[in-house]
């Protein structure tokens, strides 16, 4: 079949319509419905069928296109500046974007599509640069299993090393970076295993070949067979000199053309996957043979428990929680969105933050063999972070009193997904907000235990878990924290091989050194949209020397304050040496008491913070500048579609060779004012993993936190007024020994 009419980056406005419901939302940040979705989808499949040749349609997206931000602070009666009025009401257009695929030719185009009059309209279609392509979709990944169990050539690898067709699976990943293949082949690469039950652990038996599919065409391409380390060197070796006692089994570590039999130019013979189960189900692990296990049973119950129910109210997807107000919606790509952030102080509503998400995360892979590099994964980009997310179970996710959200993504035939349960929002104990003893006056005491609120969402991206807390406590901190959980990647490694860039974990299992990499977007309106980001160090006081007349003792030190003026100047390092934090300002409020301007302190960053490992120079870099910088700040930019600086890596990731136009590193380029302007601030966090054998067979979690942290921006204390701890539930451990243990009650 022919291609659409239509040329590369160009825009036709067209006039088909389709009635659909009247929208009802209640917040101009609602995402679709499942009702939306199905009716923007059937508008452009009309469009395409009437005015395109493209007859077959794979959806990949489906997505509200958010009003401009003056529009919703506007709804919303949120002024702009400290002391003014709102802006004069606006009208909403509600509007949605979707990328779609010609499942025929492989072609991506992108459509902009407007509600009028209860009417979707396809007001714009973009057919998308040669090799530019989509996310790719949960179908898609699905898919990829599917292929390879058809393909001939690899049911014969697998039944070579005692593996069975219907005992293969895969974990479809993006293609990574490999210039070998055509730009505008829809591919991927499938990392394989083997099973022998339906609960066994896949990925304790990996098999020892990378095939690589046509999503289009739905076939094998390619099958790439990565070397073997071997357990010596030569003098002269680059291993040798590090003091590696290894070398490859092949000529290195470059790619063999695709005209080379890659089995033969891996130099090596193969490796059956091990057998040994290595699960991590407690009644799987129970029938192992000759393995004693039991769950532990010296675990009591311990209960959340709200006998008058939750502090907090929804409408919608809007929620208040003491002096919280923020909108919580899902979006395919970030998962959760948090929107319109604002703090009622004694009755004054001022707002934080505009948005904060998820923006983008990677997940580079240290061997340098062959076709091991291409494992560095934009899980957010490449695949979407929400359309990975659980549907999440009470009692076992979350615990207590929980609400839920629903999420909505686009199937391949327009139809809508749902997941259930997908947001957890529940309140739990944070410990003590304060507490003080004047030990003067008898003992008085006074004690507030911080409660706060979470907001949290759990996706699994094949062999990985993520798990995404946003916290807000009452003293007006907002925290990010990620959990890292699952299972390892792994590799298929014999007895005699060394592991020079990975730990071996048990019998034949080998896993790399990797990252994780996350890119968080903020973009703040701290007291109003016209911010600036100041950057502070504690120094030493300059200039005077222990002994000298300004400091005798030499213990004097001070802050020194800059703000960051300029695009140019907005991707900074962390400065360890001398404590550096960030703050969000407004200069248009100061504080009464300091002087200061009121501000929100980006901290957590220097224990949350991983250097990418990787060369500036090397694919990974190449396709994204994020990682370099634990912060970056742009000026924030909006167009028909939104926000033009969303994704710091692009908007379209899969199969990219270097970072595009439109991306962090073109945005931090020129000389553009960030004073007193509407900001965006891309943070990025993450940790290096030199995998443990007490990461296997499943890993415990692992913590990154992020703090935002109000500075002078209250009068005082904003937890004062939080009740007094004085839980009569509390009662001693063993109060039956009668030593004493009953402490005393609370005096508050």
């Amino acid at each position: 079949m022919a291609s659409t009419n239509l040329a590369p980056s160009t825009a036709t406005t067209v006039q088909d319509t389709i009635s659909a419901k009247p929208s009802t939302f209640q917040h101009p940040l609602d995402p679709l419905t499942p009702d939306e979705i199905i009716a923007v989808s059937l508008s452009v499949r009309r469009y395409a069928a009437a005015k395109t040749q493209v007859k077959a349609l794979r959806f990949i997206t489906n997505t509200l296109v958010p009003p401009p931000k003056k529009v919703v602070l506007a709804y919303l009666g949120i002024p702009l500046n400290p002391g003014e009025k709102p802006q004069p009401l606006s009208e909403i257009v509600r509007k949605a974007e979707v990328d779609f695929i010609d499942a025929v030719t492989g072609d991506a185009y992108n459509s902009l599509i407007v509600l009028k009059d209860a009417e979707w309209e396809v007001e714009s279609i973009e057919k998308l640069p040669e090799g530019v392509q989509p996310q790719i979709s949960v179908e898609e990944l699905l898919l990829c299993e599917n292929i390879i169990r058809e393909d001939a050539r690899v049911q014969k690898l697998a039944a070579d090393v005692g593996i069975k067709p219907e005992q293969l699976f895969a974990d479809g990943w993006a293609i990574g970076y490999d210039d070998r293949f055509p730009k505008n082949q829809r591919i991927q690469q499938a990392l394989l295993f083997a099973r022998s039950s339906q609960h066994d652990n896949l990925y304790a038996h990996p098999i020892d070949f990378i095939p690589v599919i046509d999503s289009i065409s739905k076939k094998v391409i390619h099958i790439d067979f990565p070397p073997r380390y071997l357990p010596k060197a030569s003098p002269n070796s680059i291993f040798k000199k590090h003091g590696m006692d290894v070398e490859l089994s092949c000529a290195g570590t470059a790619p063999p053309p695709l005209t080379e039999d890659a089995e033969a130019a891996a130099g090596r013979e193969r490796i059956p996957p091990p057998s040994a189960p290595c699960n991590f189900l407690p009644d799987l692990i129970a029938e192992e043979p000759g393995k004693e296990f039991k769950v532990r049973d010296d675990v009591k119950p311990l209960h959340v428990v709200q006998p008058e129910g939750v502090s907090f109210k929804m409408d919608g997807h809007v929620l208040e929680w003491q002096k919280w107000k923020m909108h919580i919606a899902f979006h395919h790509r970030e998962g959760i969105a948090l929107s319109t952030i604002t703090y009622n102080d004694d009755g004054e509503v001022r707002p934080v933050f505009y948005r904060l998400s998820l923006a983008e995360m990677v997940v580079p892979y240290g061997a340098p063999d062959h076709p091991h590099p291409r494992k560095h994964a934009f899980d957010t980009g490449e695949y979407g972070m929400g359309t990975m997310a659980n549907e999440l179970a009470l009692g076992c996710d979350c615990l207590g009193q929980i609400h839920y959200l629903p999420g909505t993504y686009v199937a391949h035939d327009g139809t809508a997904v749902i997941v259930k349960n997908v947001i957890c929002i529940h309140e739990e104990d944070a410990g003590l907000l304060w507490k003080h003893t004047d030990f003067r006056v008898g003992g008085r005491s006074h004690a507030v235990r911080s409660r706060r609120l979470v907001v949290s969402m759990i996706c699994t991206l094949a062999n990985y878990e993520y798990i995404f807390n946003y916290l807000f406590y009452q003293d007006g901190n907002i925290e990010l924290e990620v959990r890292l959980t699952g299972i390892l990647q792994v590799y298929v490694t014999p007895d005699d091989e060394p592991t020079a860039f990975g730990v071996k974990l048990a019998k034949g299992i080998n896993a790399h050194f990797h990252q994780h990499l996350f890119s968080v977007r903020v973009d703040p309106m701290v007291d109003g949209l016209h911010n600036t980001v100041v950057e502070t160090d504690i120094v030493p006081l300059p200039d005077a020397p222990t002994g000298s007349v300004a400091n005798h003792a030499g213990n004097a030190f001070i802050t020194q304050s800059s703000p960051v003026k300029v695009q140019s100047e907005g991707g900074r390092e962390i400065g360890f040496a001398t404590d550096r934090r960030w703050a969000i300002t407004n200069p248009k409020r100061v504080h009464p008491a300091s002087g200061k301007n009121v501000a929100y302190t980006v901290t957590g960053l220097r224990g949350a913070t991983a250097p990418m490992m990787a060369r500036e120079d090397s694919w990974v870099a190449k396709r994204s500048i994020f990682p370099k910088r634990p912060l970056w700040v742009v000026k924030d930019k909006e167009d028909a579609r939104g926000s033009t600086r969303m994704w710091p890596s692009g908007k379209y990731m899969p199969q990219t060779r270097d970072e595009p136009e439109n991306s962090l590193a073109k945005w931090v380029q020129g000389e553009e004012s960030l004073v007193e302007e509407d900001l965006v601030l891309f943070l990025t966090v993450g940790i290096t993993h030199i995998p443990r054998p007490e990461d296997w067979p499943v890993m415990p979690v692992e913590h990154i936190r992020l703090l935002f942290r109000p500075t002078n921006f209250f009068t005082v204390n904003p937890g004062l007024d939080v009740p007094g701890a004085n839980d009569k539930r509390s009662v001693a451990a063993f109060s039956s020994e009668g030593n004493g243990q009953n402490g005393h009650a609370c005096h508050c």
